[in-house]
Formats: C-alpha cells, structure tokens, sequence
C-alpha cells in the first residue's frame, strides 16, 4: 500500500480484508489475528487464522474479551484494527502497535480514547489495537489439569499479543507499515505487557522500540503461585478436581469471570502486592521475573520511554480497588521488610496512614518504584528516557484526583477537543491540556519514528536520573523524588 493507500481492499496473509473510509482516515477493524479461541481451543495458545476466499468485511470493531459488565464480549476475540492515512507514502510509515490496560480483566481496544485518529493525522504514521484474553480465560495456568484429550496452557493473553506481533510482521507492509519500525506501546497493564513482552525470548524481532505508560514491572507470578490460585480457583467454581477438564471447557464464559473476579477480591487482601491476573515466569514463554530479566541484562535492549505519573495510587482508591493503596494492604507487604527500611521508608510520606498518604505510597510502590528500576537496569543495555506525568487541570485538582493513573493518555491521543477533553478541562486547564499533549505527541512521534525522542529529552542514567517532568511547563529533573528512591533502598516488594 506505500504506493495505493487509498485502496479499501487489502490482501494479507490470510485473505482479502475490506475497510472502509472513516474521518479523513481509512481503518480496518476487527481483522481476526488467530483463530478464535473457543471449544476445544479454550485455554490453548492462539492458533494461526484459517484462510478464507472472497473479501472479508472490516469494518466493526471485533467482540471485546469476557469481562464483567461488558457489552458485545465473546471469547472470539482475537482481532486486531489498523489505522492509516488515506495519502500514499513514498516510504512504508513506521508501525505504533498500542495495548489496552484495564489489570488484565477489563478493557478493549475498541474504547473511543484508544482510536488513535489524532496520532495518526499528525504524525503520519500506521496505528494498530489489539484485543487479547483476559481474566481467567488469559492469565491462569490450569496446566496441572490437562488430560489426553484436552491440553490447557498458561499465558494465553501473552501468547496473544506476541500472536498479534506475528501478524502484524507478515503483513503491516500491505497496509504500507514498516514491518521492521514497529513500536509497542501500552498503559497500565498493557505496559507490564510491554516490559513483560522485552523479557520473552520468543518476541525478539516484532518490535524495535517500546514505551510502558505506568508498569507494575513486578506484576509476575511465579508458576508455583499461578497454579496454587488455579486450584483455589476450582474451588470458587465449584468445580470437582477429578473433573476440572470438563468443567472449565463446558463452564459459561460468564461463571468463569465471576469466579475470576471472586478469587482476585480475595487474593488482594490476603496477599497484597499481587495479582492473580498477571503473566507467569519460570516457563518456556517467560523464564525468569521481568526485573530479574532487566537486572541481568537478558531483556531485549531495544530503546525504551518508561514513566509514571505524579499520584497514581489517587484512582485507586476511588475506582479500581486492587492495588496496596490502605493501611491494611500496606502493612502486611512491609511486614517482612527490614524493619529498618520499613521506617524509612513510611516516614518518606509524612502523614501515613492517613489516606493521602497511604495512597500515595501504595501508587508509588506499584508503579514508580518498579519502573525506576527498570529504567536503571535497562539505561545500562539500551537508550532509556525516563518520565513523570505532573499535569493535572482543575476539575482533577478539585477532585483530590490530580495527575492520576492514567491521565496522561489525555495528551498521548490527543482527545483535548473530544468529549472526554472537555469534561476534563470543564473548570479550567485547556490550554495547559493543549501545550501538554503538543510536547507529549512530538515526543513519542519522534521516538516512534527514529528511536529517540526530540533532543531537549536526555536519556536516563544512573548517575543524574534525568527524568522529563511532563507539565505546564516542561522541563528537566535529575533523580525527582530521589529522598523516597533512597528511602525504599533494601526493599524488596512480595514476588
């Protein structure tokens, strides 16, 4: 398509996909990426698409993957969607591949914020989302219960997106991407799947460079754990052991989410710190933890943008109760600590636990923390820049919130003028919002396009920390918040 981007029909690997003219752009949805995952393909890894004849439309957004309180969600929900200029190029564009979060339970590529229609007129470049399997469907290792007849696999939803990688290899060129200047991109939990994707063995080659907007980097469970909490999940099924084969290929996908869902609840005040839904290491995908993997120097050293924002742990405690952002999850994760840090490390927010405090010590502990010592590690092996997103405007500012989980994907898309720009900026901070996202997009297009973002970014090290301090201003930081970097010096968070 470099020299016939206007055509709607598209011939990939697996046949004629047809999209449609959207907006000034021309997108491809719901363009399956493997074989839908249902029946006896349940709990197996992705399986390549059978071809088909004729043109296949696509032009809806595929099924979202079972979650609670979705619409339109399917266990045939492996598909993926492409968005493109409708201008020919002289060149094939660069690839920015983006991955939802949602904790690896909720979320979809569908969601209006992740459309990328802003990025893709301004930066001239070939977008893609994903879906993948979440919840018990994608991250639980059942594999202690497979039979002759029936295999079960573990990191499903991993095995997705390296899936979806694959097919974006073989076939962005016929969509007039750069197979070989393919960025992965990801918030939240999709940014673990980003950090967690530099540690697969297997993933090296799909892409050249990778941004993780908020990693829980440590969101890793050992294969031990994962398939201690399938056994604990069984029970919440109400599944007999003998016979959980049948019982999770004949369960509902409904009763499968609830006892996802039930379990988690449960695991988050009974171990603090972890997530039954997060990828498994110690296996053939992913051999070690993710932070062992970038402290050894074995993750792919491709150039890396990582950063949190300034009070994560705020839209937790208001909507998404699953992370240590309260006394009681707190303490248990530091009990075994050194008691020594322990204090340290709780006198580094004045006013625990009160509920500020504790919150943002529990954002800190999750995000930041994990995420400075993957840029430390990484900055050794690979170009690194490091970020803190500040900018908060009023309405978030009033709200306790400020610049909270996930805000920054407000200046990342672009949306200042869409729906959800203006409820932001409904008390104020339009400008600011406007300002931001312009430094925020030329940042990340740059660095999608030629690996670096523009020159007034310094790449991180471990003698300065030069952090970008995302607000109205910008500007430069070494070591932000270095006092409460030393203060968890000795901590090992619960793996």
């Amino acid at each position: 398509m470099t020299g016939s981007a206007a055509s709607l029909d598209v011939v990939t690997a697996d046949g004629v996909v047809r999209g449609r003219r959207w907006d000034g752009l021309l997108t491809w949805r719901g363009v399956p990426y493997a074989e839908p995952p249902v029946g006896p393909l349940r709990f197996r890894s992705p399986q390549p698409v059978r071809p088909w004849s004729g043109v296949r439309e696509a032009v809806d957004f595929g099924a979202v993957a079972p979650q609670r309180r979705a619409r339109n969600a399917s266990e045939d929900c492996l598909t993926l969607n492409v968005l493109t200029p409708t201008a020919s190029a002289p060149r094939p564009r660069p690839v920015l591949v983006f991955i939802h979060g949602g904790a690896y339970v909720s979320g979809s590529s569908s969601t209006a914020l992740y459309w990328g229609d802003h990025l893709v007129r301004r930066g001239d470049i070939v977008y893609v989302s994903i879906n993948y399997r979440l919840g018990a469907l994608g991250y639980f290792d059942f594999g202690e219960y497979s039979t002759p007849n029936a295999t079960f696999e573990a990191n499903l939803g991993l095995r997705d997106q390296i899936a979806a990688l694959h097919w974006i290899k073989r076939n962005i060129a016929a969509f007039g991407g750069d197979p070989d200047n393919v960025t992965i991109a990801g918030q939240s939990a999709g940014a673990n799947a980003v950090t967690t994707l530099m540690c697969v063995p297997s993933a090296r080659g799909m892409f050249a460079r990778a941004i993780a907007e908020s990693s829980p980097v440590g969101a890793s469970n050992p294969v031990e754990r994962a398939r201690g909490w399938s056994r604990q999940y069984l029970d919440v099924l109400g599944a007999d052991p003998a016979d959980a084969a049948n019982a999770l290929l004949s369960a509902a996908p409904e009763a499968l989410v609830a006892a996802e869902h039930t379990l988690s609840t449960r695991i988050v005040d009974e171990q603090p710190g972890r997530r039954v839904t997060a990828p498994t290491f110690g296996d053939d995908l992913l051999p070690e933890h993710p932070l062992d993997a970038f402290a050894g120097g074995t993750a792919n050293p491709v150039p890396l943008i990582i950063g949190t924002n300034s009070h994560e742990g705020r839209f937790f405690s208001v909507f998404l109760d699953v992370n240590p952002t309260k006394p009681s999850r707190i303490e248990p994760m530091l009990a075994h600590t050194d008691p020594a840090v322990r204090t340290r490390a709780l006198a580094a927010y004045p006013g625990y636990p009160r509920r500020t405090a504790a919150t943002d010590l529990g954002g800190e502990i999750t995000y930041w923390l994990p995420s400075v010592r993957c840029a430390q590690e990484h900055t050794r092996r690979a170009p690194t820049y490091s970020y803190r997103y500040d900018f908060s405007p009023r309405l978030f500012d009033l709200t306790w919130m400020h610049a909270t989980h996930g805000t920054e994907l407000l200046a990342v898309f672009g949306v200042v003028d869409d729906r959800i720009g203006r409820i932001a900026t409904l008390l104020g901070g339009r400008a600011g919002l406007r300002a931001v996202t312009e430094t925020v997009q030329a940042h990340w297009l740059s660095f999608i396009k030629n690996g670096t973002p523009l020159p007034s970014w310094p790449t991180y090290s471990t003698e300065n920390r030069e952090t970008l301090i995302i607000d109205a201003p910008t500007r430069v930081e070494n070591d932000p918040n270095g006092d409460r970097r030393q203060a968890w010096t000795g901590y090992q968070r619960p793996r």
